[in-house]
């Protein structure tokens, strides 16, 4: 059975090519554009997955986390980071993220972390 897989990051481009690599090493994708967006597909699919960009217009990553864990509190989170700093990535390990990573992302980094947390 596939992983189903929620990318949420405002990057559209990004976000797209990430869908699609994730996509052909078998992964069931879903995006979303904003935090918003990403909490009300949350609280009506279930993903073994989300991976979650911090730096977003409205709700930052860190809120989103928060939330999120609020709904399911055992939903693995990825922040991705791409402002070279690890603050925000420590913070979103203690709300309760099971990693961070930073931008630009390297594929093979983060599908070894997603199967790393999922199995």
């Amino acid at each position: 059975m596939k992983k189903k897989v929620l990318l949420v990051d405002d990057e559209i481009e990004f976000v797209s090519t990430l869908a699609q690599r994730l996509s052909l090493r078998g992964y069931d994708v879903k995006t979303t554009e904003s935090g918003e967006e990403c909490l009300v597909v949350c609280g009506s699919e279930k993903f073994d997955i989300v991976v979650l960009d911090l730096m977003m217009p409205g709700m930052t990553g860190l809120e989103v986390l928060a939330k999120l864990k609020e709904i399911d509190k055992s939903i693995p989170v990825i922040l991705l980071t791409g402002h070279g700093s690890t603050k925000e990535g420590m913070e979103g390990m203690k709300l309760g993220a099971a990693d961070y990573l930073m931008k630009p992302l390297d594929i093979e980094e983060l599908t070894g972390k997603m199967d790393e947390i999922l199995n």
